[in-house]
């Protein structure tokens, strides 16, 4: 498969993320008053809250220095993935991953002045972290990324 085909299929994964994130984002900003949380299941909640900090909501008041860092890695990401020579085809898709719910934290801190975390997971004793769709769609990009690089022998997806 060619060099532009992986760009397109990474760039198609990485806007659907950044939709489906923003979707996410929105709903909860529109429905949901800040402060306030809805019962999905007796584990989910919905529970709208901003970080305006970083990872964990640590800093907060410095969730700009988050989103320059964060511009700079998913340039970086492109820019790797357009001129690297031995790309993996899996890269491509898991940076997807990684770059659509990055680019859709940086979003929400344009927008909103800051991220919009609400994914809120009971029961799980010493866990009180809230997080957002975006955050998700990260993990679901970097844990693979992490396995195959541990694991170099197995391939992802074929050439």
């Amino acid at each position: 498969m060619s060099k532009t085909r992986h760009m397109l299929r990474f760039s198609l994964i990485a806007l659907s993320v950044l939709i489906v994130a923003q979707t996410g984002s929105y709903l909860v900003n529109s429905r949901i008053p800040l402060g306030e949380s809805v019962q999905w299941s007796t584990f989910i909640h919905f529970t709208h809250i901003r970080n305006m900090g970083g990872v964990f909501g640590m800093f907060q008041g410095h969730g700009w220095i988050f989103g320059l860092f964060s511009l700079l890695l998913i340039s970086a990401l492109v820019v790797y993935l357009w001129r690297g020579r031995t790309i993996e085809p899996h890269e491509y898709i898991c940076f997807g991953f990684v770059v659509g719910g990055g680019a859709s934290n940086v979003l929400d801190r344009l927008i909103y002045g800051s991220v919009v975390d609400f994914i809120n997971v009971q029961h799980i004793p010493f866990w009180h972290y809230i997080f957002n769709t975006a955050d998700v769609m990260v993990h679901v990009g970097l844990w693979p990324l992490l396995y195959f690089s541990l694991f170099p022998g197995r391939s992802a997806t074929p050439g």
